[in-house]
C-alpha cells in the first residue's frame, strides 16, 4: 500500500523536493550574498539589516512554494487548488510589500549615517534628512496603496466592482476633489516643502510671534518646538501661504544686537576696548563680528548698538545675555556718570527776583 502511494506520487515528490530544494538554496545564497556585501562599506546592505529582510524573503519563498501543484497533489488537497493560490498570491503581495518597506528603511539609515545631525554645521545634514523624512512617508504611503488595491484587485468579485467604480469615476472625482480639496493641498504643500525646502528639520524659525526649532515635518503638518518646550503645530500650507522668519535658511551662523542706552558722555573707545575684551574672553563668540555704532540719539541719551556674531541662534542668544550684562557691569563700576539721567535746569530765585525789581 505503502509501495503504491509512493509509486503514484513519486512524480509530484520528486518535483516537490526540487522545487523545495531549489528555493532553500536560492534563500539562504541571497542571504549570503547580502551578508557578505555588508561587510563591504561600499555597499548599501550593513550586517545589521540582513536579519531585516530575511523574514520577508522566506515568506516569498513559501509564497512560491504554495504556489506548486505538486505540493497539493502530494497532500491530497487538490479540491482546495483555488484557496492555496490566492493564498499563495496575497502572501507575495504582503511579503514583497513588506520587503518594499523594510528597503526604503535600510537605505534612508545607510544614507544618513553619513551626515551628522549634531555637528555645529548641519544644514547639508539637514537638507537630506527633510527630504527623506518627507519622501519615505509618500512613498510608503503609495506602496501600501498599491499593495491593498493588488490585493483586492486578485479577487474577481471584487475587480469587477473596482471596474464599476472606475467607469463612474467622473462625477465621483469631482465631487470628492472638492470636499478634499483642503486636504490634498495640504499634502501637495507637503511635498513642495520637501523638493524647495523653505523650511529644514532643526531649522531656527520665527512664527506666530514664537521662536523654535523645527521638530517634525509631516505631509500634512509641521511641529516647532519653542524654546520654552512648547510645541507649535503648524498645517504645511503656512509655510507656503504665509510669512515667517528662518534663521538657518543657508547657514546657521548668525549676528546678535545688544542696545545701551546712555549719557552723551559716554567714551566710546573705552566700551569698544571692554567689548573687545568680553568678546575674547568667551567661548560664545565666533570672532568674526565685532562692532559697536551709536544708532540713534534723543534729547537726553542716545542709543548704542553692539553688535557681535555666533556659530548658531541659541549661542548669539547667551552671548547677547553676557555682553549685556558686562557692559552694563563696566559702565556701573568705571563710568556711572555716562548711565542714562535727566537733567533739570534750576535758576537763583534772588536773581529772578532782581531782575522782576529792575
Amino acid at each position: 500500500m505503502l509501495n503504491d502511494f509512493f509509486n503514484e506520487n513519486y512524480k509530484s515528490l520528486s518535483f516537490l523536493a526540487g522545487a523545495l530544494v531549489i528555493l532553500l538554496i536560492g534563500y539562504y545564497a541571497l542571504l549570503k550574498i547580502l551578508k557578505r556585501l555588508g561587510k563591504n562599506p561600499k555597499y548599501l546592505i550593513p550586517p545589521s539589516s540582513v536579519k531585516k529582510v530575511s523574514t520577508p524573503l522566506f515568506l516569498i519563498v513559501l509564497s512560491i512554494l504554495l504556489r506548486l501543484s505538486s505540493l497539493r497533489e502530494l497532500l491530497g488537497l487538490t479540491h482546495l487548488d483555488y484557496y492555496f493560490r490566492k493564498a499563495s498570491t496575497l502572501l507575495f503581495i504582503f511579503a514583497f510589500t513588506w520587503l518594499l518597506l523594510k528597503v526604503i528603511t535600510i537605505v534612508k539609515q545607510h544614507v544618513m549615517h553619513n551626515y551628522d545631525m549634531n555637528s555645529s554645521d548641519n544644514l547639508r545634514a539637514r537638507k537630506v534628512a527633510t527630504q527623506f523624512n518627507i519622501l519615505e512617508r509618500i512613498i510608503i504611503f503609495i506602496v501600501v496603496i498599491l499593495a491593498i488595491s493588488i490585493a483586492l484587485m486578485s479577487f474577481e468579485s471584487i475587480r469587477e466592482i473596482g471596474v464599476s467604480i472606475f467607469a463612474s469615476a467622473g462625477v465621483a472625482g469631482i465631487i470628492i476633489g472638492f470636499s478634499a480639496q483642503k486636504m490634498i493641498g495640504t499634502i501637495l504643500a507637503g511635498i513642495q516643502i520637501a523638493i524647495a525646502q523653505p523650511i529644514k528639520l532643526d531649522d531656527v524659525v520665527v512664527v506666530e510671534g514664537e521662536w523654535g526649532r523645527v521638530e517634525e515635518i509631516t505631509l500634512t503638518y509641521v511641529v516647532v518646538k519653542i524654546w520654552d518646550k512648547r510645541r507649535l503645530i503648524l498645517p504645511t500650507t503656512y509655510f507656503i501661504e504665509k510669512p515667517f522668519q528662518n534663521w538657518t535658511k543657508t547657514s546657521s551662523d548668525i549676528l546678535g544686537t545688544v542696545f545701551l542706552y546712555t549719557d552723551y558722555s559716554v567714551p566710546f573707545d573705552a566700551l569698544r576696548k571692554e567689548m573687545t575684551k568680553i568678546l575674547e574672553n568667551t567661548d560664545l563668540w565666533d570672532g568674526e563680528v565685532n562692532v559697536i555704532q551709536v544708532t540713534d540719539s534723543k534729547a537726553n541719551q542716545i542709543e548704542v548698538r553692539a553688535l557681535m556674531s555666533a556659530k548658531d541662534s541659541s549661542t548669539a542668544w547667551d552671548l547677547r545675555v553676557h555682553v549685556r550684562e558686562k557692559l552694563i557691569t563696566f559702565l556701573q563700576q568705571n563710568y556711572p556718570e555716562s548711565l542714562p539721567r535727566t537733567r533739570l535746569r534750576l535758576e537763583n530765585m534772588e536773581t529772578q527776583e532782581n531782575t522782576t525789581n529792575e
